[in-house]
């Protein structure tokens, strides 16, 4: 729940359209709490009654799913005269199946609680509208009394004197607002009260803002399983795209290379089989050395290929495995890790793989796209989890959205996705000229501990 627009001041409150917004909004709701409760009602009743029952219950669902509806116009009421902006509820699905179906439908959450808040504002809506009419009447009545004073009908006091206005009697006291001096001190009283109507009016609409934000909005969990499956959808596609990359190199490289090192070995064979001429062997010689060397040309390929698939620094922690990172970058990389990161254990491995990757891919991006001298990475372990911070020193404009406005994803969108799945969380600061600065924070989970080997100097 966001609010549009600030709240006005005491002052300019009276005044302020948001106010006046806000009592147009008191003014609808009452208008439609009788109709909205009624329908809270007939679907309670309705789903009680018919549960004995298996095709009525599909009445019922439909009430239930027309709540989502009721919830929607409850929105848009919200975002145009409160000025709130609600996120809609994440959208039913379509379950298979007879029961399922069936369950989808009676059982919708963001329907039910669109049908609770029909039920819990109808009340609130009665007393929000009396008290702020009341105000708003008695203080503009107040204020014009002196006008309209004149054509109320005689009044006869205690003492037999006659006057007109507004009178309070008490016994044989009394007082009657029917000199200038005292209507003077209504229009007075009435702009205190006209002032003071906002405030008796907030509280009313802060509550209807509250429930709206806690009943018609998404609930966490729902946010949450929806992220999950569209994190989860994005690291499928990147593992795919990963293996199909893989398969690529294998099937282009390493293996095009095996087969030209086994044809050079059959040619070679066949050049010793064929007799002892001297030259014979000198090519079958060459050939045999060709082939030597292009197998071990493979096996570095092969080694590349896997250490995209888990780096072997790993094994020794994710300090060796990022230092190491850094001295193999093509531009000056100062890694500064922390020691309390490993100091209470390994990180889960899920955790130290995406560290790595984040750490690799972003360094990749400062090689390609930043035109940096340098790059700094920083990884510290924290109350609120790992946090790894990269930064360079290039010409900065870096986004996770292309900027364009053609909502192209970019390389970082990658990024944000993998480190979501882990309910980590990616800052980009990246302004035209730079610095690029991205930090990663990631959750601590943690595996026993077990020795860490570093490779000695």
């Amino acid at each position: 729940m966001t609010a549009l627009t600030p709240a006005p001041g005491f002052l300019e409150a009276p005044f302020a359209r948001r106010t006046w917004r806000a009592y147009g909004f008191l003014w609808v709701a009452l208008l439609l709490a009788p109709f909205a409760f009624a329908y809270a009602v007939l679907t309670t009743v309705l789903t009680v009654g018919l549960t004995v029952t298996v095709v009525g219950l599909f009445v019922a669902g439909a009430l239930v799913l027309g709540g989502r509806g009721w919830g929607g116009a409850y929105r848009r009421l919200s975002r145009r005269l409160l000025s709130v902006e609600i996120a809609e509820p994440v959208p039913r699905r379509t379950r298979r199946g007879f029961w399922r179906r069936l369950g989808g439908t009676i059982g919708d959450g963001a329907g039910w609680r669109a049908i609770l808040y029909m039920a819990a504002t109808f009340p609130l809506a009665i007393v929000s509208f009396v008290v702020s009419t009341v105000f708003l009447a008695v203080a503009l009545g107040a204020m014009t009394h002196w006008v309209w004073s004149r054509f109320l009908p005689l009044q006869e006091a205690p003492d037999g004197t006659t006057h007109r206005g507004l009178s309070i009697v008490a016994g044989d006291w009394y007082w009657f607002a029917d000199s200038p001096a005292r209507h003077t001190l209504l229009v007075a009283a009435g702009l205190v009260l006209l002032f003071l109507w906002p405030l008796a009016q907030a509280p009313f609409v802060a509550l209807f803002r509250l429930l709206a934000g806690a009943l018609l909005g998404p609930t966490r969990a729902s946010v949450r399983v929806a992220e999950l499956e569209r994190t989860r959808a994005g690291v499928v596609e990147d593992a795919d795209d990963r293996l199909r990359r893989i398969e690529r190199d294998l099937h282009d490289g390493t293996q095009a290379r095996l087969v030209a090192v086994a044809m050079q070995l059959g040619e070679a064979r066949d050049l010793l089989a064929a007799g002892n001429d001297a030259d014979d062997v000198a090519l079958a010689g060459n050939l045999v050395g060709t082939a030597h060397d292009s197998t071990k040309e493979a096996l570095a390929e092969l080694r590349e290929i896997a250490r995209g698939i888990h780096p072997p620094a790993l094994d020794s922690g994710l300090a060796v495995a990022l230092e190491t990172l850094g001295a193999r970058a093509p531009v000056p990389v100062t890694v500064d890790v922390d020691p309390v990161v490993e100091a209470g254990g390994r990180l889960a491995p899920a955790v130290e793989s995406i560290a790595y990757y984040t750490v690799a891919e972003l360094l990749t991006n400062v090689v390609k796209h930043a035109d940096a001298s340098g790059a700094y990475v920083l990884v510290q372990r924290t109350a609120d989890g790992l946090r790894v911070r990269v930064r360079d020193d290039g010409r900065g404009g870096a986004a996770v959205v292309a900027p364009d406005g053609s909502g192209h994803r970019t390389g970082l969108a990658g990024l944000v996705d993998r480190v979501r799945a882990v309910d980590g969380t990616l800052d980009l600061s990246s302004p035209a000229g730079g610095p690029t600065v991205v930090t990663v924070l990631l959750p601590t989970q943690t595996r026993p501990a077990t020795p860490v080997t570093r490779p000695r100097p």
